[in-house]
Formats: structure tokens, C-alpha cells, sequence
């Protein structure tokens, strides 16, 4: 991958595979194509391939990004220690807007912390508090959504709306602009806050076989105006559209 996705991939990987799973086997492999547009001034919107593997255990998962383990695992509750990559970066380079291409690189990173899913018959609460564990940020995202699960033969549809709430390290790194880049850019320095953004999600799969699943999985996100209020920036909105298919064994 290049350019810039939203650090919610990683939890929307994982929060969706089990129902692009669906099937009698642990194991699964696939292979998907994803869209989102690019937030960054001077960067076009890209398609990008994503492998997709999973793995559900009694103790152990992998799904996509997203590595787990669970600390309390039964049909009501569920936590696990948790740990995804974000693939979240901005390479100066790329970009099409000579005063972009002044800043300085920002990297993608590996998050890890705690995800916990509470289900009732009324829909499921997930939610993931995970922090940068390569210390290119030193930031932490909450990342909280409410959830309900419809089945209808083959077809399973799980639309959802949240929140996420990101740290001041968070949108300092990956948004802020120091006084030193604006020197060089002639953009203006920026040091924003923390800020949380509401999001509405939606997966689709459809089991074509006892096997083979087919899915779509998507997310509109509202940005912060600690986000959007940043020389970097020129939308107000992001997302993500990914679809694919999934063979279980």
C-alpha cells in the first residue's frame, strides 16, 4: 500500500472478517480490492489489493491486519489483548503540490491494546482502545460502535454507527505541521487537539457456498475540525469501500 488510508482500516478488517468467514473451517484465505479517497492535498484516490487470512481459535485470531488474543472469550463477551497495522502514512514525495512535498514523511505503525465485544439480542457493542507501539506517534485511538447483525440464509448484513476518539499525539503527527516545515513549505504551522469523529458503517457477505463467501464492507467518516482545520488537509470526509472474496478450510 502507499499514500493514506484511515487508521480504522485495521479494526474494520477485524471487527467484519468473522461474518466474511462465516464457514465450518478455522482457517481462511482471500483476497480483496479497496478504495478510499486521499485526505492529503496534492494526492489522488487509489485502489489498493488486500490479502486476505484468517484464523479463529478458541484462544488465538487473525483476521486481515488484525492479530488477537483472547483474554475472556464466551457468546456474551469478549476480550482480547489486540494488535493491527495501521497503515496510515504520508510520503512527501508523491505528492502533486510542491509545498506538500516540503513536510516530513509520516509513517505507518503498528497499534496494540484491548478489544472488547459485548453481544445482546438487541445488536453488539465493539470497541478497541489501542496506542502506537513503534513510537512514531506516541498516539492512542478508542475506536466504539454499536452494531446489529441480520441473517438471512446465506446473506448476512451488519450495519453500524460509532465514534472515534484520537489523541492529541495522534493528530499531531499525522496532521499538525511544525514551525520548521512551515519555514520550508510556506504552509502555516499547526498544532491541533485531540478530536473524536463519528462514522457509519456497513458489511454485507454472501455465503455462496459451504466454503466460498463473497463480501462488501464499508465506512463514512465525518473529520474533526482538529483534522480538517489543518493545512494539510482539503476534505471534510473520508471512508473506506472494500470487497473480495474468502475460501474457508
Amino acid at each position: 500500500m502507499s499514500k493514506f488510508k484511515i487508521i480504522t482500516l485495521g479494526v474494520l478488517i477485524a471487527s467484519t472478517f468473522p461474518a466474511a468467514q462465516a464457514a465450518d473451517g478455522p482457517w481462511s484465505v482471500g483476497a480483496a480490492a479497496l478504495v478510499t479517497p486521499n485526505m492529503y492535498k496534492g494526492d489522488q484516490d487509489r485502489l489498493y489489493p488486500i490479502p486476505m487470512v484468517g484464523y479463529e481459535g478458541e484462544s488465538f485470531y487473525l483476521r486481515g491486519l488484525t492479530a488477537g488474543y483472547y483474554l475472556w472469550n464466551d457468546q456474551a463477551d469478549k476480550l482480547s489483548i489486540i494488535t493491527y497495522y495501521s497503515p496510515i502514512f504520508f510520503r512527501a514525495k508523491d505528492s502533486d503540490s510542491k509545498s506538500m512535498r516540503q513536510l516530513d514523511n509520516r509513517k505507518a505503525t503498528l497499534m496494540a491494546g484491548l478489544s472488547y465485544v459485548h453481544n445482546t439480542q438487541y445488536g453488539f457493542l465493539r470497541t478497541v482502545l489501542a496506542g502506537d507501539t513503534l513510537g512514531n506517534s506516541n498516539g492512542v485511538n478508542w475506536d466504539t460502535a454499536w452494531l446489529y447483525r441480520y441473517n438471512s440464509d446465506r446473506l448476512t448484513f451488519t450495519p453500524g454507527i460509532g465514534i472515534t476518539l484520537s489523541s492529541e499525539n495522534q493528530n499531531e503527527y499525522y496532521y499538525g505541521i511544525s514551525k520548521s516545515e512551515s519555514q520550508r513549505s510556506g504552509l502555516d504551522s499547526y498544532d491541533p487537539d485531540s478530536s473524536w469523529a463519528p462514522y457509519v458503517e456497513l458489511s454485507v457477505n454472501y455465503r455462496l457456498t459451504d466454503s466460498w463467501n463473497v463480501f462488501g464492507m464499508g465506512r463514512y467518516v465525518h473529520l474533526a475540525n482538529e483534522v480538517t482545520d489543518s493545512p494539510m488537509i482539503d476534505k471534510e470526509w473520508t471512508g473506506i469501500l472494500m470487497t473480495g472474496i474468502t475460501y474457508s478450510f
